[in-house]
């Protein structure tokens, strides 16, 4: 191995691992073969790497995520983080399972995936995106450039996301959505204001099929049907 690297004695490495200079592997960790590890990149506890997974330079890979066979993750990307929430946060609070990233997905640079949310497999994540905790999305989901998708939600499969758009907290999208690019979605009539908005938060759904223009703005609890055009 290279000069530099930490390896865990207690971590599972497969055969033909090529990590780079200064990369870190913590305690419980398990990686497949053929997996390439960038420089300055940390895999932290319990964490899995599957076959023929590539990660890039200054990357971190949280505590207990697991990645499947044949992932890419781009450079400075951090996948499973844990959240930390304002003390007048709506999202719920409590302890989080590891980040499931699918088979043959990628990560983009400068991404942030946070603990407890599971892809299916064949997802492509863009550069500078953000997807939160306890969000779930199907196979072959796109997830454009910048997008960010808040927690709680639920993206089907073979739906696409464009760049810029904003996915609101308890969203719902069905498959083969399409989401073009700077469409915003909300979930609180009252705009942060009186506690009677609690009981009220509500994102809207997005039927199967259905596409959305765009720029356009999608208010709380909107239902919009299968095969629609906004």
């Amino acid at each position: 191995m290279s000069s530099g690297i930490l390896v865990h004695p207690a971590a599972k490495i497969g055969e033909r691992f090529a990590p780079s200079p200064h990369s870190v592997i913590d305690q419980g960790v398990t990686i497949g073969d053929d997996v390439t590890i960038g420089s300055f990149t940390h895999v932290c506890a319990g964490a899995v790497l599957g076959d023929g997974t590539v990660i890039g330079d200054h990357v971190t890979i949280c505590a207990g995520a697991t990645l499947g066979a044949g992932c890419t993750v781009a450079d400075f990307a951090i996948v499973g983080k844990r959240p930390k929430l304002g003390p007048k946060s709506t999202a719920k609070g409590g302890e989080l399972p590891g980040l499931v990233l699918g088979d043959g997905s990628s990560v983009g640079s400068h991404t942030v995936l946070m603990a407890g949310s599971v892809f299916g497999s064949a997802c492509i994540v863009g550069d500078n995106a953000g997807v939160r905790e306890r969000c779930t999305i199907g196979d072959s989901v796109v997830v454009g450039r910048s997008v960010t998708v808040e927690n709680d939600t639920s993206i089907g499969s073979r739906t696409k996301i464009q760049s810029g758009a904003y996915i609101t907290a308890y969203v719902t999208l069905e498959e083969d959505v399409f989401i073009a690019p700077m469409v915003v979605t909300t979930n609180d009539n009252y705009m942060g204001r009186t506690e009677e908005r609690f009981k009220h938060l509500k994102g809207c759904t997005v039927r199967r099929g259905a596409r959305v223009g765009g720029g356009s703005h999608i208010l709380p609890g909107i239902e919009i049907g299968e095969e629609a055009f906004v």
